[in-house]
């Protein structure tokens, strides 16, 4: 389990990320990611996940068989149709 601190700052990391965090919230976050690595590879992570979402794009479809292998190691399969 992610200490406490990380697990707070790591809940405003889409805001971050889409440039909506105020400022110093940024600020405390950016601070935190110079210090754990363990955060730095959870932003990284979720960067190039969206990078790849924007090359492929959203109207790409993707194989049943990889969709639904993706959804079960996410653990997401309540979102299976």
């Amino acid at each position: 389990m992610p200490p406490k601190k990380c697990r707070a700052l790591l809940s405003q990391l889409s805001d971050y990320v889409d440039g909506s965090l105020d400022p110093r919230l940024c600020k405390a976050l950016e601070r935190h990611l110079r210090t754990c690595p363990n955060c730095r590879v959870v932003l990284n992570t979720l960067q190039k996940t969206i990078d790849l979402y924007r090359t492929v794009g959203e109207n790409e479809d993707m194989p049943t068989e990889v969709r639904e292998r993706l959804f079960r190691r996410l653990d997401l399969t309540e979102y299976l149709k």
